[in-house]
């Protein structure tokens, strides 16, 4: 097992979409297995999707579970994740490793209806609410080559910087992401 580098914004890799897998053998079991260690390895992460370390495959790690009092399904790898259903919208703040200098906040579906492939390709099913339904969209719009910057509603009044984790540094622009920055990313 290794850890693998986040890709951070700019970088136009994020913008990628991710294909399906196809394939579920040792390979696939060997790169969620970094992609597992990596997650653990960034700061208080709860998802970490394929792409954030530039491995284009539709999987996504969430495990909200240490939560104190959010309902959850526990360790989740779900591999080629489709929501089927939503409803109820609320907005909430968000980071990510891929993002780390910036949290915003974006209007997340409340509920919803998932279904997935296990590692071993075996068919999963989920209904999620609150956090754990916040984490996994996040993390699905990853699949798609969006981060949630991309869905803030206004980058003025919903996005903050972040306070510097320990032993990192903040980013060179001292302030609000410029629109170089953000490529063709939505909001004011």
């Amino acid at each position: 097992m290794a850890i693998r580098e986040i890709l951070k914004l700019p970088d136009e890799r994020l913008k990628q979409v991710s294909t399906p897998v196809e394939r579920f053998d040792a390979d696939l079991l060997l790169a969620i297995a970094d992609l597992e260690e990596t997650r653990q390895a960034g700061p208080a992460a709860v998802g970490i999707a394929a792409p954030q370390v530039g491995w284009f495959a539709r999987v996504v790690i969430v495990d909200v579970s240490t939560k104190k009092g959010v309902p959850n399904h526990g360790h989740l790898i779900l591999v080629n994740p489709e929501i089927e259903h939503w409803e109820g919208f609320d907005m909430g703040r968000e980071g990510c490793l891929s993002v780390p200098d910036y949290t915003g906040n974006v209007i997340r579906a409340t509920r919803i209806r998932l279904t997935a492939c296990t590692p071993l390709g075996e068919p999963l099913a989920f209904e999620m609410e609150g956090f754990e339904a916040r984490a996994v969209q996040h993390e699905l719009d990853h699949l798609d080559g969006m981060l949630f910057i991309d869905r803030v509603v206004s980058r003025r009044t919903d996005l903050f910087q972040r306070k510097v984790y320990a032993g990192k540094g903040r980013s060179s622009s001292g302030g609000k992401p410029d629109r170089k920055s953000q490529g063709d990313a939505g909001g004011a």
